[in-house]
């Protein structure tokens, strides 16, 4: 199981073992309308766990970022999260209205109410005066949150619309906290559930803050100026070199970071495709025309514009003791190995590097410039073009590789092709799961 699956169902079995600690007797409910009242709890309990959840890892926290293995995989498990909070969410509102939809058909009878207990806690009481406020706003916000959902996982909906949207989650994760705070049941606070949903609360509370004032990721920033503009037509993509300013700490080869151009954009996330020298403080991108923002960026980058530079992120770094290295890099997704190229040429390798570079397009230009990045960094490097020399596979990375046993595998391209070669080195009986490296640079 990955970290990913693990951490996303970490989450869901501490928060039911203390709701279960929270209310031992809810086994004991008797009919429909009790068990509506538990459930109502619990599932509201688990959406807004991991709401919370999804929600401070929005805004780029530095330190889960080594243990789940890097942003990408901090961003999956954001999305994962998001994906279970509106399931969940979606389950709680049935639990709300289903039962209502059965009284009104006649399947059901409410039971009969008997005089509430007078409320003796004065916090519980003032929060009672709220209930009814909070039950509306939950409802316009569950809808809200449902729709953002679901446009974060429509790709068909550009990023740039999409990330106008998104910003609009902060506003609707604020207003389901008023309504959990109003409507958790009030003797849960005093208990281990009460600590941690408080604690998860205001955790996203301020993430949802640092949303809200353009914060994400402002300790990380530096300006920087573009110097150099060097164009691939056949691959469709450019190398773009800057000088990056104060604020920039370095960084390790097969890191990323966000780049911003144009505020009304937003930051966009690149690979960065050299080594670092603090005395040239020069960065490079390989940036492709996949979609509308990089399609319009490729047109209009020209020495002299400036930009902010938020990073770097990833832990796709090639920190391994194993006496072989096999990379594959996918399309652009060759861009991190052309940094490590860099970085083996500046402070020499003692691993035996094989890369496989795969791609559908052509630029001769661009593949000279590999092939001698290659041989001066002592890179062993094969290039199959699919037209002529069909996909890679498994099956030829292991002849090219006599010694692959030995190896690690680090991966970057497209997430079915890494996918294929990670399957079919497991059926080969390769540890994928210690040593297969697969970068997952796709942040919706």
């Amino acid at each position: 199981m990955t970290i990913i699956k693990r951490s996303f169902w970490g989450i869901l079995a501490l928060l039911t073992l203390l709701w279960v600690v929270a209310a031992p007797d809810f086994l004991g409910a008797n009919g429909v309308f009790e068990w509506r009242n538990q459930m109502l709890q619990y599932s509201g309990v688990l959406a807004m766990g991991c709401f919370s959840v999804a929600m401070f890892l929005s805004i780029r926290p530095r330190w889960p970022e080594k243990p789940l293995g890097g942003l990408d995989k901090m961003y999956r498990l954001h999305k994962w999260l998001g994906i279970g909070a509106a399931v969940v969410a979606i389950s709680h509102w049935l639990w709300v209205e289903a039962p209502k939809w059965a009284v009104q058909a006649g399947w059901l009878s409410r039971p009969q109410r008997g005089p509430r207990a007078p409320i003796e806690n004065g916090l519980e009481s003032a929060l009672r005066e709220y209930r009814h406020l909070a039950e509306g706003i939950g409802e316009w916000a569950f809808y809200i949150a449902l729709l953002l959902v679901a446009a974060a996982l429509i790709h068909r909906i550009p990023y740039g619309v999409f990330r106008k949207l998104h910003k609009l989650f902060p506003l609707a994760y604020l207003a389901l906290v008023f309504h959990t705070v109003v409507l958790t049941e009030f003797d849960y606070w005093t208990t281990p559930l009460g600590l941690v949903l408080a604690v998860l609360l205001a955790t996203g509370s301020y993430a949802a803050f640092v949303s809200l004032l353009g914060r994400i990721g402002a300790g990380r920033m530096a300006p920087s100026t573009l110097t150099e503009v060097e164009h691939f037509p056949g691959v469709r993509s450019a190398r773009v070199t800057g000088i990056i300013g104060d604020g920039w700490r370095g960084h390790e080869p097969g890191q990323f970071a966000f780049v911003t151009s144009d505020r009304h954009e937003g930051a966009h996330p690149y690979t960065i495709a050299s080594a670092w020298d603090p005395d040239m403080r020069e960065i490079t991108f390989v940036t492709k025309a996949l979609g509308d923002h990089t399609s319009q960026v490729l047109k209009i980058v020209k020495p002299g514009m400036t930009g902010t530079i938020e990073g770097p992120y990833g832990c796709f770094t090639f920190d391994d003791d194993k006496p072989v290295q096999i990379w594959i890099g996918g399309g652009i997704g060759i861009t991190p190995f052309i940094a490590r190229m860099h970085h083996r040429i500046q402070k020499g390798d003692t691993h035996d590097v094989h890369l496989f570079h795969s791609t559908a397009d052509v630029d001769e230009t661009a593949l000279a410039h590999l092939r001698e990045l290659a041989e001066e960094a002592g890179v062993n490097l094969h290039i199959l073009i699919a037209a002529r020399d069909g996909h890679l596979t498994g099956d030829k990375v292991r002849d090219a590789v006599p010694n692959w046993r030995d190896a690690s595998i680090w991966f970057c391209g497209p997430t079915g092709f890494g996918d294929a070669i990670r399957d079919n080195f497991a059926a080969a009986g390769f540890p994928v799961r210690q040593d297969f490296h697969q970068e997952l640079f796709q942040m919706r």
